[in-house]
């Protein structure tokens, strides 16, 4: 397992092998002038012993001072190398993930949960930042750093160096030991956070229903409990670091009190110079450092090639729906015509599919209601007319072209889905309605508003066109989201167009004009999904769905002579519709 990590992590790095080997070099210059200074040191303290001419002592002084500031410069640039490398792979990171969303299927990115991919994309991401840029940094200064540094203790006075740095693998064990568990605590303390950031997101979207049903006091105690879980998580962080940084250091002291014990009995029998402890003693604290940085490397190490196989088990995620390897061209001109030959359509990880063996044809211009029960397969038929939905070669024709032998970008460039409920994002009413289309002019946004019946509700906004659309749409009123959906796809100018439900929130005086308007336009094509029967009266023909399979088709007058789905479902509604006039009257 450790090969194919070490692989992974030489694949992320292989782009930037130039910078990190610049890098790398710097390092070396940086542990060879730290190795350097101390013996200059050592040999300044023993001058000073022997007797000196202040020239010369000066000279060494102004030496070691110039290498200091050489080695703190080239490390710096170091880092900024190496982290520099890092922060490039997860911005680069970050893109790949965000493009590859974008090339999933809708129905795997809502049943996956929004959650898990922003981890992913989040905190993953960021994890293997640390491995690429802090871990290989702090790996590679901590071998070269005893890699050079020992073999120079070792050279002044061997048992005397291995007795300072025999403490060294305790500091290392302590490291590890907390480092874990600062880690686990960091992460509850993250989650915590994002708990309560999550909390105070929703309650602000739904203001409205906490003041109507009084549940202030509720909320309240929620983020109460919440907020006492973030404390709680930040104080026990807190207190983790608090005792480890204390232990680390006394440790050091152990270590060089240590030094200083055995080498002052060695500076008694003269084995050893004044010069050769004061280098000791600046070696062995140079090592501090990188010892205990390594627990805290390991652990880095260990989070970031885990996260690593996350990102990448995200990544290599092949989309179940996607353009064919060979695409075939569009018909030309697009006339909106459209057949269906046994459309079946299964769910993943269910048994009874969705549509079943559904065949019919859509002719130019037609505006085709349709209709059925809930759950029937209706919102499974809109999606799959932009492959939304998987569905098989064959079965589904745009202009004689089979749809699945179409690039995405072509399909959908045809059919304009209108949804129940239109996402529209934060920006203005003019940028939601040429979603579709960015480059559009004011002119064309104003005209698809008119035929959306949106026109005059924008003229009531102090704003008008450049209105803020909230979060969601929030702002705008059921109707007026379906609305400004309609219009965005109305822009597209595609010749067919697919109303799943879009007119739902609509009043039926706006929904007749809406539908003439649309029928105004020649060579559209229109398939309507609609609850209300009354509007599928209008069309020119009525498809009645019922657990996943075509069971009628016709003119709403025919449908409604004969025994069938479509004359029960018009019975109940004018039933339903009765009642609603006795309640009103009432």
């Amino acid at each position: 397992m450790a090969a194919p990590r070490l692989a992974l992590i030489l694949r992320y790095l292989r782009p930037h092998r130039r910078v990190v080997l610049l890098g790398m070099a710097a390092l070396v210059v940086v542990n060879l002038l730290s190795v350097t200074i101390p013996l200059l040191v050592r040999r300044v303290v023993d001058d000073l012993q022997d007797g000196f001419a202040l020239a010369d002592v000066l000279h060494q002084a102004l030496l070691i001072v110039a290498l200091a500031t050489l080695m703190g410069g080239v490390r710096l640039y170091s880092r900024m190398l190496v982290f520099g490398v890092g922060r490039q792979v997860e911005a680069d990171l970050k893109q790949r993930i965000f493009d590859h969303l974008l090339r999933q299927e809708p129905g795997w990115v809502q049943t996956t949960g929004s959650g898990e991919v922003i981890s992913r994309a989040t905190s993953d991401v960021e994890n293997v930042r640390r491995l690429l840029g802090f871990a290989v940094l702090s790996l590679t200064n901590t071998v070269l750093a005893y890699g050079l540094t020992l073999p120079a203790m070792l050279s002044i006075d061997p048992w005397l160096s291995l007795a300072a740095v025999a403490l060294y693998p305790l500091m290392l064990m302590v490291v590890r030991l907390f480092g874990g568990r600062m880690m686990r605590q960091q992460r509850r303390q993250q989650e915590a956070l994002a708990d309560l950031s999550d909390l105070v997101q929703e309650d602000l979207s739904g203001i409205s229903a906490i003041k109507i049903y009084g549940q202030e006091v509720t909320e309240q105690a929620a983020f109460a409990g919440r907020n006492r879980i973030y404390r709680n998580a930040a104080l026990n962080l807190a207190r983790t670091r608090s005792t480890l940084f204390p232990l680390l250091e006394g440790i050091s002291s152990l270590s060089l009190l240590l030094l200083l014990a055995l080498g002052s009995g060695q500076l008694a029998s003269g084995r050893l110079s004044i010069g050769d402890l004061v280098a000791l003693i600046l070696y062995v604290e140079r090592l501090v450092f990188p010892t205990a940085l390594l627990g805290f490397t390991l652990n880095t190490f260990q989070t970031g090639q885990v996260s690593l196989e996350r990102v990448e088990d995200l990544l290599s995620r092949v989309p179940r729906i996607q353009s064919p390897a060979q695409p075939v061209a569009a018909a030309a001109p697009r006339r909106g015509r459209v057949e269906a030959r046994g459309l079946t359509v299964h769910y993943p990880g269910t048994s009874r599919p969705a549509l079943a063996g559904v065949s019919f044809v859509l002719e130019p211009g037609e505006l085709v209601a349709v209709v059925g029960p809930v759950g029937c397969g209706k919102t499974t038929l809109a999606r799959a007319f932009g492959r939304m939905v998987e569905i098989g070669a064959g079965q589904l024709f745009i202009d004689g072209v089979d749809a699945t032998a179409l690039r995405l970008e072509d399909l959908r460039s045809q059919v304009a889905l209108v949804p129940q409920e239109g996402y529209l994002f934060t920006a203005t009413l003019a940028d939601n309605l040429r979603y579709g289309d960015p480059e559009a002019l004011l002119e064309q946004v104003e005209s698809v508003a008119t035929q959306a019946r949106l026109a005059a509700d924008i003229k009531g906004f102090p704003d008008g066109y450049q209105t803020l659309v909230g979060e969601r749409g929030i702002t705008l009123s059921g109707g007026q989201r379906q609305r400004t959906a309609l219009g965005r796809a109305l822009l597209l100018q595609a010749p067919l167009l697919v109303l799943d439900d879009a007119l739902a929130s609509v009043d039926n005086t706006t929904a007749a004009g809406i539908l003439a308007s649309v029928r105004s336009q020649r060579g559209r094509t229109v398939l309507m999904i609609s609850h209300q029967l009354s509007a599928a009266a209008a069309a020119d023909r009525v498809l009645v769905l019922d657990n996943g399979r075509l069971v009628q088709q016709g003119r709403h007058q025919d449908l409604v002579a004969v025994d069938g789905t479509y004359r029960r479902l018009w019975e109940r509604q004018q039933v339903d519709q009765q009642l609603q006039g006795v309640a009103g009257v009432g």
